[in-house]
This record gives C-alpha cells, structure tokens and sequence, in this order.
C-alpha cells in the first residue's frame, strides 16, 4: 500500500482539470504533462507497446504468460472534474482514522461530516486521503489511475501469476463526456474491458444512464434599459421562468433516486440579448429521452407564445446509451469479476450508476467495459476523500480477474 499512496499523492498534484468550453482534445495541458509522467512510469514497469498519442491517450501491454487466453483491457481517466479547482491540490493523509468528522484545514467550512457521509463508518481505522478543502482531491479518477498502475506493477513483479495479455488505457476528458472520442478500439484490441472509476468496494456496476444534452438557447432582445419600454426583450428573466416550468418536484436528480430519471439544467450563462441554458437529459430507459426532450419543447413553444418576440432553440446532443444493452455480447466481462470477487471472499453488488463512464460509450462502440469500485468518495467536490484500502481491495480485485481470465471456463 505504501506504492499505491505515494503513485496516488504524486498524481492528484498534478492539475488536470478538464475544460469544458473548448474543442481541444486533451482539454488542458495538465492531462498530458500526467500522461508523459505515466509513460516514463510505464517504461519503468517493462510494459511493453507503451505509447501515448498526440492526443493524449496512453496505451501499454501487460505481456501473458499463459497461451490461448483473451486479451481484456484496464482503464482509468487522468482528468478532473471542473465543477471544483484541481489546482495546487495538497493531499492529507489521516491515518488511523478516529471516526470522527474531519475538518479540512484550508477551509474549516469544509468539513466531511459522517452524518452526511455514511462509508466513513466503515472506515474507523484505515487511512483517509483528503484535499486541505480549497480543491477537490482527484481521486476521480487518479484513484483509478493509480490502482491500475500498482496491479501492473504487481503483475510485472510476479511473473508466476497466471494471466493472459491485458492492455492499459489511460484517457482524457472523461469528465467532459469526450473520454472516448479518440480511442482506437483496434489498437486496444480486446475482448472485454474494465474501468476503474467506480466508489465504493465490492460494487460492479453494469448498468449506467442513457444521456443526452439540451442546449436551450433564448434569443430576446436587448436595449438601453432607458429606452427598454416595450422594446426590450430579456432573455434572461425568460430563461428563468423556463427553468421554473421544468418539473423539478418529480423530475430532478434533487427529488428523484433509484431507476428515476431527471432533467438538470447545470450551466446558465448570457445576458439579456441571448441566453443559454445546458440541461442534461438522463433515463436507464433510452426511449424516455425524447419524451423528456418533447417536454423541454412544450414549455419553449408555451413560452414563444407568451412572449411573441422571444425564439427558443432547443439542440439535443446524443452522449452515451445505457451500457447493460450491448453488455450481452460478451457476458463474461462481468462474469469473471464475479468470480474475482467470490474467489476473494469479498461481498459484491450489482449496481446501475446514476450516470455514466467511458465504459458506456466504449460499451456502445462494441467493447462490454462494466465499471469497478476504486475507493473514491464525495467527487467533483472539496469534500471529496479516498480510502486507501479500499484502493487496495481494487489492486487486489485486478490481480485476481486477471487470473480468473486465464482460467478455463467455469
């Protein structure tokens, strides 16, 4: 554990913020300063076919040592979410943890309550990873990142093990929803995949949202407020009322949980000419979309009415489909880490992810990609916080998948 903590610490201080507002691929230079860092890392390792392409992806080979056995792929993303700074992250690290609620020291407003935070029960005693709470911390995904790194460390070092060839993949702009855009499948060249980018253990988390984006755009008009009498249109108190009409009492990640779906507006920018609001559209039953786009529609058209000189454009962008439908192609990417986990003895979890990973679109491209549990809590968030044993049971986790794909058939 003591590799995986200082390979995590030394990750999350490199700032990897992916950027939204832009079409570059990585997003920010951060991403790519990690990767040639992971690269030289890589090398170290022996991996072989370690390669990072213009665009940042990182690609390596584990060599099998057993013939005859499929090729299966790990992945993690180096990028950050943007809805907190990744700059200058200071992590601390708790050990023995007391239970109690941990105030971080940057900011004493931030403070991990384990009344809000129920996993911290279960940690009494292990080792914590938090930010100082003026950033978040990163370990969505560098938590992935690095357990990925440390099970091919293990596996380079203990050629006994038995296992097949398994590829390396580390992506950028995950957060962005462009994790996969620049992936060469061909190049990957595997059978099943798996990425590291889920919370707690013992979860397998096979099924994920269907997704698409609603970018509202009210186009008014603006003039000297002077001279605004039955001139000026606002686009932005008509922006309000159309996020007020949305039906937010059954319709909202805030009141809705389990198999319901949402709308959520999450960006509102403009000014009185022209406003935009994106809105984001999620249902695990993909033909629910657009029935949610149909009523962004009927309350733009109620809206134009209401207001005759307004226009609403409504664009809806497709972003990734629910991945338990092309899981069946190969059903053994979920069945062998089953096996994994019960070889273990561990307790394990079927779960549907109340979003999406790049395995939901890897998943639709072809490669069944389920998602396994990394030991990151509270992400996109100061409050944000890893378990280092739980990163640990991840490590564990990979090296015995690994086996269990080497392994004839059960």
């Amino acid at each position: 554990m003591k590799k995986l903590l200082e390979r995590f610490c030394r990750y999350v201080q490199v700032e990897t913020t992916a950027v939204e507002e832009t079409d570059d691929y990585p997003s920010s230079a951060g991403q790519l300063e990690l990767g040639r860092m992971l690269v030289d890392e890589l090398k170290a390792l022996k991996l072989t076919d370690v390669t990072m392409s213009e665009r940042g992806i990182i690609m390596a080979t584990i060599p099998g040592n057993q013939d005859n056995v499929p090729t299966i792929a790990w992945l993690a993303h180096m990028d950050t979410s943007p809805e907190a700074s990744g700059k200058d992250v200071k992590p601390i690290v708790h050990k023995n943890y007391d239970g109690k609620d941990i105030v971080l020291p940057g900011d004493s407003k931030q403070v991990i309550r384990v009344e809000e935070t129920e996993q911290l029960r279960e940690m009494v005693g292990q080792t914590i990873i938090t930010s100082d709470g003026t950033t978040l911390l990163g370990a969505d995904d560098k938590s992935g990142v690095a357990v990925v790194m440390t099970a091919a460390d293990h596996l380079m070092a203990h050629p006994e093990i038995k296992h097949g060839p398994i590829r390396i993949c580390y992506t950028c702009d995950e957060e962005v929803g462009r994790g996969t855009d620049h992936i060469d499948l061909d190049a990957l060249g595997a059978i099943a995949a798996y990425t590291l980018d889920g919370e707690s253990h013992g979860m397998i988390e096979n099924e994920t949202f269907s997704a698409d984006l609603a970018t509202v755009t009210v186009n008014g008009y603006n003039i000297h407020p002077g001279l605004a009498t039955g001139r000026m249109v606002n686009a932005i108190r008509i922006a309000g009322e159309f996020i007020s009409r949305m039906p937010w009492q059954r319709l909202a990640p805030e009141t809705t949980s389990g198999r319901e779906g949402f709308m959520h507006p999450y960006i509102l920018k403009g000014g009185c000419d022209s406003t935009q609001i994106r809105i984001i559209l999620r249902s695990f039953e993909t033909a629910e979309l657009p029935k949610q786009a149909k009523l962004l529609g009927q309350i733009a058209a109620t809206l134009e009415a209401e207001h005759p000189r307004v226009k609403i454009d409504i664009d809806i962008t497709e972003q990734y489909r629910n991945m338990v439908e092309g899981m069946n192609k190969e059903p053994r990417a979920v069945g062998k880490v089953q096996q994994a986990m019960k070889n273990l003895g561990r307790n394990y979890q079927l779960e549907s992810i109340r979003g999406g990973t790049d395995g939901s679109r890897l998943t639709e491209k072809g490669l069944p990609t389920p998602n396994l549990s990394t030991g990151m809590h509270n992400f996109h968030s100061p409050l944000e916080f890893a378990c280092l044993e739980e990163m640990q049971q991840a490590v564990e986790v990979l090296v015995e998948l690994a086996q269990c794909w080497a392994k004839s058939e059960d």
